[in-house]
């Protein structure tokens, strides 16, 4: 304990030398005025030259408004997000700077740059004082000295208002090409779940859009139809008029689920077994017994890096494939971050001891639903042991409204900070709009289009289609491409005269 206070005595300390370092260079060396007109103030000096170029070459032009977005809404399996995937597909080498994002990604995205930025105040408000008591020592006029500490606590007051523009400048930020953000966000399956989705939307998106972003998003719902229980009106209110203004609001009408159409018209393979009898348990483990035969390597079990420095521990694992029971994935505390670290490392998964799903068992239901969507949004390889047949897997909505927080993704994440947690837990939100506590979350419909999204994607999951997209699409198999890729460059530099 010793030894971490005095190492952090010394970070502080030579955090404050840097801002006074920092501070006594931008006085003492400040530039002055070039260029500035005798009897008139900098201002009017720039603004009379402004005028006289504008008289000499013309007005300076002026960029153009951004085009507009789309914002696509429509019954499950409708063809929303292979729309929008066509859209992103076709704007490779064509637009430089491009995201996509799926709702659950995006917000954790967000939580992430809010915790640092948040981390990041609070350091900052640590050496507040110091510099405080600096500045009033310094051998300068007390006029001076009142500029520098008015400048520091304006910095502080600004980086404390604008945290969701802040968040907006770094969402989109590609760290591979120039540090540059992306012209192109395309956001599939847009909710407005609880307060803190309503209000980080909100600022981030109507700062995205108003600086040029050109947005193309999916979701279930019109934009004014999002949020039906009337959680920070006033901020959500601002946020339909922003998607409205930037985009083009087009409804996709069919009442044809294509995901089962597909799946009638093919040949599916067998990756859903059901019910749970001992001959069809031997069968989906026979099949485990064969996959990982085939790869050769041994079964193991694993850690993957979830986020925060958390780890999620894999039951049995092999080369890229693993097992897990429903119970372990969907019986605990877990939330889409875990979600998302299996679907990213493991191209085929297996899941076991799926139960019939009611509303007796929400919790269960919401976690099981986030988790096929990220498995679908990844494009894994599903084998699946369940109680029974795909559309026979929820049984409806009789037992009351799904209702549960612990059934969303930032459940397990603490570190300290203001986290989305404490946003639901409080009920309230410091930017505006009316304290509102949380009275319901989801209603029963709205999980009912949730998991009739799951066994579409399910039934999907099946066909021939998506199967062989998996080698081509998982980020496991574009890994191991790129890392093939880099290889061959490398030696081919070695051989080359």
């Amino acid at each position: 304990m010793e030894e971490a206070e005095q190492k952090q005595q010394g970070d502080i300390r030579a955090s404050v030398n840097k801002h006074r370092n920092r501070l006594v260079a931008r006085w003492m060396f400040r530039k002055k005025p070039e260029n500035v007109e005798l009897g008139v103030g900098r201002w009017v000096s720039y603004l009379n030259r402004e005028r006289k170029l504008d008289s000499l070459v013309g007005c300076r032009p002026t960029a153009p408004p951004a085009p507009k977005g789309l914002y696509i809404y429509g019954n499950v399996g409708s063809g929303k997000t292979m729309l929008m995937d066509m859209f992103y597909s076709a704007t490779e080498g064509i637009v430089k700077h491009r995201k996509r994002f799926h709702f659950h990604e995006a917000m954790l995205n967000i939580n992430v740059h809010m915790h640092k930025i948040w981390k990041n105040q609070v350091k900052e408000q640590s050496l507040q004082s110091s510099l405080s008591s600096w500045i009033m020592d310094l051998p300068f006029d007390m006029k001076v000295k009142e500029w520098l500490a008015a400048e520091e606590k304006y910095k502080q007051e600004v980086q404390m208002k604008n945290i969701l523009p802040a968040v907006a400048d770094k969402f989109l930020v590609d760290q591979q090409v120039d540090q540059k953000g992306a012209s192109i966000l395309c956001f599939d399956e847009i909710q407005t779940v609880d307060v803190f989705a309503i209000v980080a939307l909100s600022g981030i998106l109507s700062r995205l859009l108003t600086t040029g972003t050109v947005l193309v998003a999916t979701s279930n719902r019109a934009p004014k139809d999002l949020n039906q229980d009337g959680m920070q009106r006033e901020i959500f209110l601002k946020l339909v008029s922003k998607l409205e203004d930037h985009c083009e609001i087009v409804l996709i009408g069919s009442d044809i689920d294509y995901r089962r159409f597909i799946a009638q018209h093919s040949k599916d393979q067998v990756h859903y077994f059901w019910p749970l009898e001992n001959s069809v348990v031997k069968e989906f483990e026979k099949i485990w017994c064969q996959v990982t035969a085939q790869l050769g390597g041994e079964i193991t079990s694993a850690t993957v890096p979830v986020m925060f420095g958390r780890k999620l521990e894999v039951p049995e694992s092999c080369n890229g494939v693993a097992k897990f029971t429903f119970e372990y994935l969907c019986g605990q505390p877990r939330g889409a971050a875990d979600y998302i670290a299996v679907a990213k490392s493991y191209h085929t998964v297996f899941i076991s001891g799926i139960p019939t799903m009611s509303m007796r068992i929400r919790d269960k239901a919401r976690r099981f639903i986030t988790l096929v969507d990220e498995l679908y949004n990844h494009h894994c390889c599903l084998f699946c042991s369940a109680a029974s047949s795909i559309d026979d897997l929820f049984q409806g909505t009789e037992e009351g409204t799904l209702f549960d927080l612990e059934s969303f993704q930032f459940e397990t994440e603490t570190e300290g900070g203001k986290l989305r947690r404490n946003v639901l837990a409080e009920g309230t939100v410091g930017s505006g709009g009316a304290p509102i506590g949380i009275v319901s979350m989801l209603s029963g419909q709205e999980e009912m289009f949730a998991f009739r999204r799951a066994v579409s994607r399910l039934i999907e999951m099946q066909t021939p289609l998506y199967l062989e997209g998996v080698r081509m699409l998982h980020p496991y198999f574009q890994r191991q491409r790129k890392g093939f890729g880099n290889s061959r460059t490398i030696l081919q530099s070695q051989v080359s005269p």
